[in-house]
């Protein structure tokens, strides 16, 4: 008891969850995309408070790393990034009517416009701050979502050249998204290359003379180099993370993940065979042995999809989710494997010591890696290594 008395001590004060940032993997990942997307420039999206790493940090970490652009998707993230002294070229993409558009004017935000009304909200913001608005004009061309569709780019470019022409915008860039980048070789990609370089050809033909074209996102910055044009804007592989995880992972692209998400064991108990675990008892135990308790649920991002599947590494050795994830916790059968109190869980990271990787936490919910490093709620807190969190730049 006293040896485990002792660990505990030891301890004291340390998180009972926390997710390891490596700044030094944004940098270089950013480098190698950065590399990979030959005369284009770089777009580091560090949209959803930097895919769950921290959206500054990131942000002074991948602008150290060579890009050059920084975006978001909601305006209220690009005046947070301002707020925090952080610079470069900024755009927002995702807006709505009433959000501030003019302080995001007069932070020199530049801002996306798929409809006509975006371009006469800019106009007014514009003419409320007394400075230009910087526009990027999206056009639909197959994924369905954002964008003027092809009926209506015609009406949007003959607005913002309206707009341009009295002074209250400027168009710095035509854009577009890829809806099935991640599948190399799909014939959408290619035909929504044509209906970008269609509707690029038409904003030239309305007078625009955008500073910029974009339409690749990680997959296509990798795999895409036909789409990269003047920019292009990775998310997920910035965070060192597969676009294209049934191709290739991490490493074989060069890349490496940023997080590394542990927990501390709370309690450790022997139990019976036969002892149902967790709500509902989907898990019993088949001989007696050792049940180790989590600190993480669902609530700090945990998927509950992930119930009797989802990987983890305690002591070297992997083990699974036992039963099913609760809001704040959940239950490993670590069976005769010596644990104690303030054992160190790790649930993914880059693979160094052989703990899983996001990647197989997506597998294991079947969702996307995407959503398990940006589920990482606020309960648990960010540490940063490879560099300082608040950089001077």
């Amino acid at each position: 008891m006293a040896g485990q008395h002792g660990r505990e001590a030891q301890r004291a004060g340390t998180p009972h969850a926390q997710a390891r940032i490596d700044l030094s993997a944004v940098r270089a990942n950013v480098s190698r995309l950065r590399a990979a997307a030959g005369s284009a420039e770089v777009m580091a999206v560090v949209k959803a408070d930097g895919y769950g790493h921290g959206m500054a940090a990131v942000a002074r970490a991948a602008l150290a790393g060579g890009a050059t652009w920084l975006g978001v998707a909601g305006m209220r993230e690009a005046l947070a990034l301002r707020a925090a002294g952080v610079p470069g070229r900024l755009l927002a993409w995702l807006l709505t009517p009433g959000d501030d558009w003019s302080s995001a004017v007069a932070s020199g935000v530049e801002l996306s416009a798929g409809a006509t009304w975006a371009v006469r909200a800019a106009v007014r913001a514009a003419q409320a701050v007394d400075r230009p608005a910087l526009l990027h004009l999206e056009a639909e061309t197959g994924l369905g979502r954002g964008g003027a569709a092809a009926g209506d780019w015609r009406a949007l470019l003959e607005t913002a050249a309206r707009a341009e022409a009295a002074g209250y915008v400027r168009v710095v860039g035509v854009w577009s998204h890829l809806a099935r980048a991640d599948e190399p070789g799909h014939p959408s990609c290619e035909q929504q290359l044509a209906n970008f370089r269609s509707a690029a050809g038409l904003a030239r033909r309305a007078g625009l003379t955008p500073d910029v074209l974009h339409l690749s996102n990680s997959a296509a910055t990798l795999t895409l180099p036909e789409a990269h044009f003047d920019l292009v804007r990775p998310g997920l592989a910035v965070y060192g993370l597969s676009p294209v995880p049934d191709l290739a992972g991490p490493s074989e692209l060069g890349l490496r993940p940023a997080m590394t998400l542990t927990a501390r064991l709370a309690s450790v108990k022997r139990v019976p065979a036969g002892q149902g675990v967790s709500y509902g008892h989907r898990y019993r135990t088949a001989r007696e042995t050792t049940l180790g308790l989590v600190p993480l649920g669902y609530a700090d991002g945990v998927p509950r999809h992930a119930s009797q599947a989802g990987p983890v590494l305690v002591a070297g050795r992997q083990h699974t989710v036992a039963g099913t994830v609760c809001m704040d916790q959940f239950v490993l059968d670590l069976g005769d494997a010596p644990a104690a109190p303030g054992d160190e869980v790790v649930l993914f990271g880059p693979g160094d010591r052989g703990e899983p990787g996001a990647a197989d936490w997506a597998r294991a919910a079947h969702t996307i890696s995407h959503e398990i490093v940006t589920r990482i709620g606020a309960r648990v807190p960010r540490t940063y290594t490879g560099g300082p969190a608040c950089g001077e730049l």
